[in-house]
């Protein structure tokens, strides 16, 4: 009688949330896309195409090994929040923050980048595909402030016109900035 309720018990607490929450949440799901690492000079313009500068918090949404939360905060004094879901790569950006002494203002989290709060960022970074800055772009223009400024390598955002681009290396850059509310 007594372990049938003390498994009532632990069931109820369960149910109200005081066990915790890592044994409640689903794990997470595999990368929508490999890893291949940004070229440095692509990194650079794309910092230099979205006007990072010290008072910028740069976000970049699969950040595989943290290059360019760490060129951000390295060459313009911004801060940078990098999300990748494989764990892999999380632990890989984390260690080349550290490396590199911008652990206090870079911080690495592993999460799903269509789940995560990127309301925080003034400059999104990218380098997914067209179909997943797609899917992704709804997000963007709900949770981020106007003039919130987007950069992509290599792939658009179907119908929303960049507002600038730029060629780098046979590959494109594109500038996307979030508009005012109601435009």
């Amino acid at each position: 009688m007594q372990r049938r309720q003390f498994l009532a018990g632990l069931g109820a607490l369960g149910m109200s949330g005081f066990i915790g929450a890592a044994e409640q949440t689903a794990p997470l799901r595999g990368p929508d896309v490999i890893f291949v690492p940004t070229p440095n000079e692509i990194v650079d313009t794309m910092l230099k195409m979205a006007g990072v500068g010290k008072k910028d918090t740069v976000y970049d949404l699969g950040c595989g090994d943290g290059r360019i939360v760490i060129t951000a905060a390295q060459k313009y004094g911004a801060r940078g929040v990098g999300i990748d879901i494989d764990p892999d790569r999380v632990a890989e950006a984390t260690e080349n923050t550290r490396k590199a002494g911008v652990a206090d203002r870079v911080k690495i989290l592993r999460g799903d980048l269509f789940e995560a709060d990127i309301s925080a960022a003034t400059v999104v970074s990218l380098y997914l595909l067209t179909e997943l800055n797609l899917k992704l772009r709804p997000k963007l223009l709900r949770e981020l402030n106007p003039g919130t400024r987007i950069v992509s390598h290599a792939f658009a955002m179907g119908d929303w016109k960049p507002e600038r681009t730029a060629k780098v290396s046979g590959t494109s850059v594109f500038l996307w900035r979030i508009p005012p509310r109601g435009a």
